[in-house]
């Protein structure tokens, strides 16, 4: 099927934006649905690339269309398919920049589903294969039973590939959870699964799923399922996960109300209760809060999602009433959620998803002292990699309903921190990782850090002056060496009566007494909330 073959059939309604004869010509071997700014990862030669252009934004749109359509161009794309629901048209901006590289460009009205596109492309290119290539018309009488019914995707596999012996199948997210499996496949480690779904597994098409949980089918014996019986089980699968997106909104509801009880102050333990039963939760727990925020609406909440469904146990996600994105998950010690974090935000590495959890071990509602900090970070830099700086020991023990508000305060404070010190990458933070003065600061606003560290610190802080450098380096080595005048010498290499008149004018220009704790400890915590110092750690 050729480019010029897809855009002239009048049942679809695309519209030509651009495009010569030559480009025209080219074969379309299959399609793709993305909405990431770096689509290249998943684009393979030839395909037709559908996009609901969400990552486009009017106010840098030129730079953002040229690195999307110039990775449409390295990766080898046939055309690009722009979906005009979004913003109402295809930006100019994305029209030029297929110009300048060469890459068709359609419009798909706003009223045409991507999933019609996909079946014209795999129904053309596999039409001309013999009838036993597609599925028996028994199996496909009892996929449409079992999608009537709201059949799960381990039915659907199962019945779809009974006729074949010993066939093995996977349907896997692209951040690795295995959402179903045939009937005794071995079971995938999560990365390994990441890393098959990277390396070409087919993509199940489905309306309003994100990047972050879309179904791929992995075959490990590719020979073994002919390619149009593929695109016939992908698209049986495809209808499932939007049935199960539709009835995930539903509970979405439920959850809202608990987020809404839990957003105020002391709220009614029974009602927060009752919130947690229609949720499926029990009241007792034990739970972790989880809270999430992202630059773009709903890439947070997707987030959640994937991961919480990686988790063991029931889980509940939803947003609070000022839009942040939050979710219980189940408080299992074992469980490696900085490690799920950064596989279920490689899935989108160029957009940082930032969170925060909170056990309620500050609020003597869990059972047992709190122990030791986890704090983990993800994003491009380790997509498939163990996470860096994650603690082997668990999170916090976890509340039940009267513990749930701390949690979600502590988890509010632990995603502050996590955008302080991760700024460019995702990060996920537990509030248990907050013991010490450095960790604590960096869940306060960077407006209020700057404020105080510029109140206590003073003319220290003032610019292009190399005696305030020189007594600012001073306070910090002084405050690292525990006051010792000798110690705090020897690393300046001063003379110590040096250091005594350094710092007695300090103590003049911050009205601060150096030999007295709570002035110390004021000092030290302002040079850990220089707006320049970053990370809050020990300077």
């Amino acid at each position: 099927m050729h480019v010029e073959h897809l855009l002239g059939d009048d049942s679809l309604g695309l519209r030509l934006l651009w495009a010569d004869s030559t480009v025209l010509r080219r074969e379309i071997s299959g399609v793709t649905v993305t909405d990431l700014e770096d689509p290249s990862r998943f684009v393979r030669p030839g395909e037709a690339v559908l996009s609901g252009l969400v990552w486009w934004r009017r106010e840098d749109g030129a730079e953002r269309a040229e690195r999307f359509v110039a990775a449409l161009r390295d990766a080898g794309a046939a055309v690009l398919l722009a979906g005009e629901e979004t913003h109402g048209t295809v930006p100019a901006d994305l029209v030029a920049a297929c110009e300048r590289h060469r890459v068709p460009l359609a419009a798909v009205p706003a009223h045409v589903l991507f999933r019609a596109i996909t079946d014209t492309v795999y129904l053309r290119q596999w039409g001309e294969l013999s009838r036993h290539h597609a599925l028996p018309e028994q199996a496909r009488g009892r996929l449409s039973r079992l999608l009537a019914r709201d059949a799960g995707p381990d039915a659907l596999l199962a019945a779809a590939l009974a006729h074949l012996d010993r066939t093995t199948a996977y349907v896997l997210t692209p951040s690795g959870r295995t959402v179903a499996a045939t009937p005794d496949a071995p079971a995938l480690p999560a990365r390994e699964a990441a890393a098959l779904v990277e390396a070409g597994a087919v993509p199940v098409e489905a309306e309003a799923v994100s990047p972050y949980e879309r179904w791929h089918l992995h075959l490990p014996d590719v020979t073994a399922v002919p390619p149009r019986m593929v695109q016939e089980i992908a698209a049986v699968l495809g209808r499932c996960q939007e049935s199960a997106a539709r009835r995930r909104a539903a509970e979405h509801q439920a959850a809202d109300e608990l987020g809404a009880l839990l957003a105020v102050p002391d709220p009614d333990r029974g009602a927060v209760e009752a919130a947690l039963r229609a949720c499926g939760l029990l009241p007792e727990g034990p739970h972790r809060v989880l809270v999430a925020e992202a630059r773009h609406e709903g890439q947070a909440e997707a987030a959640l999602t994937e991961a919480a469904a990686h988790l063991p146990g029931p889980s509940a996600v939803s947003r609070l009433p000022d839009g942040q994105a939050f979710a219980l998950i189940p408080a299992e010690p074992a469980t490696d959620l900085a490690g799920t974090w950064s596989l279920v935000t490689a899935c989108a590495p160029d957009t940082p998803v930032h969170a925060g959890t909170g056990t309620g071990s500050g609020t003597g509602a869990g059972p047992g002292p709190a122990p030791a900090p986890t704090v983990g970070t993800g994003g491009a830099a380790q997509a498939r990699g163990p996470a860096r700086g994650v603690e082997a020991r668990g999170p916090g023990p976890g509340v039940g309903a009267r513990g749930l508000s701390g949690a979600l305060a502590e988890a509010r404070w632990a995603l502050a921190s996590a955008r302080t010190t991760s700024p460019g990458v995702s990060a996920v933070a537990d509030s248990t990782g907050l013991d010490g003065l450095g960790a604590l600061l960096t869940g306060i606003p960077a407006e209020v850090r700057a404020i105080y560290s510029s109140t206590v610190l003073g003319p220290l802080l003032r610019p292009s002056s190399a005696s305030t450098a020189a007594l600012l380096e001073t306070l910090e080595v002084f405050l690292a060496h525990d006051g010792s005048w000798a110690r705090t010498a020897e690393a300046l290499h001063l003379h110590v009566n040096t250091v005594h008149y350094r710092v007695g004018r300090i103590e003049r220009l911050t009205g601060r007494d150096l030999s007295r704790l709570p002035d110390r400890l004021d000092l030290w915590a302002a040079l850990l909330c220089r707006p320049d110092h970053g990370s809050g750690t020990t300077p």
